[in-house]
């Protein structure tokens, strides 16, 4: 039995396989990863790194030719000058020229200083915003794999102990369930942010935001683990164990849980987008992660208005990401669910 499961799950990867969008997806999701891992690396300055002398700077221009001759890669130097109006406006100074410097003081590329390099502009404070999303990265992309992962551990054990033993312990845990999934889950986490103290540092912020995402993700999951476990303890195999005098914790741990893991795994590629999206939104009201330690939602909340945006539109970048970030895990998500879809209709009947 467990190797012709093995071969159906086999065939439902290599369904998942010929999926080019889903492929393509899950490449985009690959690359984010990557650079946020890497990002002390391949980001030429760090999060806090700042100069308000370059605040909204625009993206910085690399230039190849100097004097029609083809020269190794810079960029020229930036003075700050003030319009009719009195905006600010950043003109490009010839005599000032910095090397593009490559695989130097353990970044991948950057220049000397005073010259700056900002390939994708800078924020408010002078910082280069190509960096921070990066760095930020690292706190959106983990937080909704974090809060996932709790999530799927909460969902699996109270949904896997409700449908196998039925009665009134699937009755009072599915109230549980309910009591959680009553409340629309944007009041919820508010609340619980709420209830979080105002002194917290960043990493305390960050745990908290976990914690908050994963309360309000689990009990979806536990209500469809619970109708799984209630098919799956009339299986043969089920049976056969109790039969054999199999206790019920290693019967739900060993034999019924296990069937379920595949598409919980999918059903939870659909939730990470809606971790991300939440603390996102937390961030851009002010009651996620806070500033200097950037995510991609306070980033966004430098575009909450329309002046900043006019003159600096790069600033709009983080939503970019988080665009690409949510669109691919649904779309991985609704691939692996609909190459596992055939196998558990049939495990279901």
């Amino acid at each position: 039995m467990a190797k012709n499961n093995n071969s159906r799950i086999d065939l439902a990867f290599a369904s998942f396989r010929r999926n080019r969008m889903a492929m393509l997806c899950l490449w985009a999701l690959v690359v984010l990863y990557g650079m946020a891992i890497f990002a002390d690396f391949v980001c030429p300055y760090s999060y806090k790194d700042e100069d308000r002398n370059f605040s909204y700077c625009p993206p910085t221009a690399v230039e190849f030719w100097d004097h029609g001759q083809l020269v190794c890669p810079f960029v020229y130097g930036r003075a700050l000058t003030f319009d009719a109006v009195h905006r600010r406006v950043y003109v490009v100074d010839p005599a000032q020229k910095y090397p593009l410097h490559f695989f130097k003081g353990g970044r991948l590329f950057g220049v000397d200083a005073p010259g700056r390099f900002y390939w994708w502009g800078a924020d408010a404070r002078g910082r280069d915003l190509f960096s921070r999303i990066w760095y930020g990265a690292r706190i959106s992309l983990s937080i909704g794999l974090l809060g996932v992962a709790i999530s799927f551990v909460l969902g699996l054990l109270i949904g896997g102990i409700a449908g196998y033993y039925g009665g009134w312990v699937d009755s009072v845990l599915m109230r549980l369930c309910e009591m959680f999934m009553m409340v629309p889950g944007f009041y919820l986490m508010l609340a619980l942010r709420a209830a979080v103290p105002e002194n917290f540092n960043s990493v305390q912020v960050y745990i908290s935001v976990v914690v908050i995402l994963a309360l309000i993700g689990w009990a979806s999951l536990a209500r469809i683990i619970r109708g799984m476990a209630l098919s799956l303890r009339e299986r043969d195999f089920v049976l056969a164990a109790k039969t054999l005098g199999v206790s019920d914790i290693v019967i739900i741990f060993k034999h019924i849980l296990p069937q379920t893991i595949s598409f919980s795994i999918a059903t939870l590629m659909l939730t990470v987008s809606s971790y991300i999206l939440a603390e996102a939104g937390l961030s851009v009201v002010g009651l996620g992660i806070q500033d200097p330690v950037p995510s991609w939602g306070n980033l966004l909340s430098d575009a909450m208005g329309v002046v900043p945006v006019i003159f600096a539109p790069w600033i709009l970048l983080p939503g970019l990401f988080i665009f690409i970030a949510v669109m691919s895990f649904n779309v991985v998500g609704d691939a692996l669910r609909d190459a596992f879809d055939p196998m558990f209709n049939e495990g279901a009947g």
